[in-house]
């Protein structure tokens, strides 16, 4: 049975209708990178990242997401940087409310074989591995990595994968004072040194005196220190080790060894907890 002609060309008419709004709702969902420096926001598909000339491949040796051994295509983190200053922060955040603040002069280094930041590019054709067996999530679309990370002393916090934004921002010091220990306490401190190794390991997932920008773990101040429930020796557990005192489905702490957090700087992290715990903030009354 022979079709009419004009059949013929609406059904192809449709059909190619059909296959534009497939390809632009595909395009519609690539996954951006935001990128904000100073007044100017610039957002970054994976496809672009992917095309751009400064993209290349690079072999992770001892990757922290995987936990062996990776190769990715990544573009060097300073070139996305141009107008961030080395005395600068810069804050990643991730889709699952991971955000880490870090100085911009490790991740605008760009020579020499110090520790060189890039961000890995997940090729959309072409997914990496599931984070956990029975998982889909992967460390993309958008991964924070180093090469030569042991000579930057770069800790495992500071690899955040699922980034969403990269923004420059003002030190943690000068956005939220009350993490600050007060002015007579002296610099050599080992206070002052725990609140070093807090906002390195700690504050990418947990607030204090409800300051600060993660949003995974609970406040460690109010409206209690884990210093007022933990006898010392459980609390250095609970870092050192969480799972050997609290193991759930969910669990997403990490345990710190002595690689990440030496025995001085744990030293210092529960010093600069228990100082903590007689400067607590008022909690705000629900209404």
């Amino acid at each position: 049975m022979r079709i009419a002609q004009p059949l013929i060309t609406l059904a192809r008419r449709f059909v190619g209708a059909a296959a534009t709004t497939i390809s632009l709702a595909a395009l519609a969902a690539s996954p951006e990178l935001t990128i904000t420096v100073g007044e100017r926001t610039v957002k970054h598909s994976v496809e672009a990242l992917l095309a751009n000339p400064a993209t290349t491949t690079i072999t992770i040796a001892q990757d922290v997401a995987y936990k062996r051994a990776m190769t990715y295509r990544a573009i060097p983190l300073a070139t996305l940087l141009q107008g961030v200053g080395r005395d600068d922060s810069v804050r990643f955040v991730a889709s699952d409310g991971f955000a880490a603040t870090i100085s911009a002069a490790p991740l605008l280094a760009s020579a020499g074989d110090g520790a060189r930041a890039y961000i890995a590019l997940e090729p959309p054709a072409a997914p990496w591995p599931p984070l956990k067996a029975g998982a889909t999530a992967t460390a993309g679309p958008f991964y924070l990595v180093w090469l030569r990370p042991e000579k930057g002393r770069i800790v495992p916090e500071q690899w955040p994968y699922q980034i969403a934004k990269i923004e420059d921002i003002a030190p943690i010091a000068v956005r939220f004072p009350v993490l600050m220990p007060a002015a007579n306490v002296h610099p050599t401190d080992p206070i002052r040194r725990g609140l070093t190794v807090f906002t390195t390991n700690c504050i990418v997932c947990h607030t204090l005196n409800l300051a600060g920008d993660a949003k995974m773990g609970p406040d460690l101040n109010v409206p209690f220190s884990p210093t007022d429930y933990m006898r010392e020796e459980f609390l250095r557990r609970q870092i050192r080790d969480p799972r050997s005192l609290r193991v759930w489905s969910d669990g997403k702490m990490p345990g710190f060894d002595t690689s990440v957090i030496s025995d001085r700087e744990l030293d210092d992290l529960v010093a600069y907890l228990y100082y903590m715990a007689k400067r607590k903030v008022d909690v705000p009354v629900a209404r």
